[in-house]
């Protein structure tokens, strides 16, 4: 009774906030976009009611996690050309991180830990002052600074590769100028670059451009198929499409920082489980578990 209350007071606010809505827009233009941009346009699943509870549950277990503090977005008061900006843990502004180094920033996170790209990060910018440094740089000396964010000579080249071909491009080594772009253009701005893949692109438009995006990673792929956000067959990229055209734009910040976390430490929800930090105490403990007994129960009908 007490999860049927919770659920049905998360119903009730949905419909009465004007803040939450259905992700459609009602121009013909964004219409015909999410056609395109829609594998499963008959699939009714993640309803905005779905969002916004799953969202207050893990909220409510997981608090919001500090690792992406500094991106939360003051909504009301941000505005498009402003670069994101949060406090650290003592309450003093968190230092701007630029479009360029979110986009290396993402790039070594890639096959890693948090802890191990971060230290390749901070490791590379040690080393190398300024992007400039970088491209001047020999290979095997970027390879030796990232070695322990794993993968050094293929995140190496990709970030060479990246430097070089947006200083040809643009004439210097900045990416602040997508900050005025639409997401559209965005994702075309970055597909010049060799080894940018979709995921990479999401986390920035997300995280460093503010912009309203849904990166699928490992665990959000897993969690969404669990609990039957998208069909049994879909893989990653359709899932990234459906769930971005399914999930409100206010929703999908907090929603996939919070989809992330809980991945990396319930094992009811992904199939590999946690190899790192805390597990979620115990089964009843996942808010999450009548979604996937449901989905069970479903495909089981099937």
């Amino acid at each position: 009774m007490q999860k049927r209350g919770k659920r049905k007071h998360a119903e009730l606010r949905v419909l009465l906030s004007p803040a939450i809505q259905s992700p459609a827009k009602s121009t013909i233009p964004s219409a015909i976009s999410n056609i395109i941009n829609e594998p499963y346009p008959e699939y009714p699943r993640p309803t905005p009611e779905e969002c916004l509870f799953v969202r207050d549950d893990l909220m409510s277990l997981h608090g919001f996690p500090k690792q992406f503090a500094k991106y939360q977005r003051k909504q009301q008061n941000s505005s498009k050309s402003e670069p994101p900006g949060g406090e650290d843990d003592g309450g003093s502004p968190c230092p701007i991180e630029s479009v360029l180094d979110g986009l290396v920033s993402t790039i070594l996170s890639q096959n890693t830990t948090e802890t191990n790209s971060q230290r390749a990060f901070a490791s590379l910018k040690s080393a190398f002052p300024n992007w400039e440094d970088v491209l001047g740089a020999e290979s095997k000396c970027i390879e030796d600074a990232i070695r322990c964010g794993g993968l050094a000579p293929t995140k190496a080249s990709c970030i060479k590769n990246m430097l070089n071909c947006l200083l040809e491009r643009k004439g210097k080594l900045c990416l602040e100028y997508l900050r005025d772009l639409s997401i559209d253009e965005i994702k075309s701005e970055l597909s010049h670059f060799k080894g940018i893949g979709p995921k990479t692109v999401a986390c920035v438009l997300m995280f460093n451009l503010q912009l309203d995006d849904f990166p699928v990673d490992t665990h959000i792929f897993h969690i969404a198929k669990a609990i039957g956000w998208v069909p049994p067959v879909s893989d990653t990229q359709k899932t990234y499409l459906h769930l971005n055209q399914r999930i409100p734009n206010e929703l999908k910040f907090d929603l996939n920082c919070l989809l992330y976390t809980h991945g990396k430490v319930c094992q009811n929800c992904t199939k590999k489980g946690s190899k790192q930090k805390k597990k979620v105490a115990n089964v009843d403990s996942c808010p999450l578990l009548h979604y996937c007994k449901t989905q069970n129960e479903n495909e089981t009908i099937k």
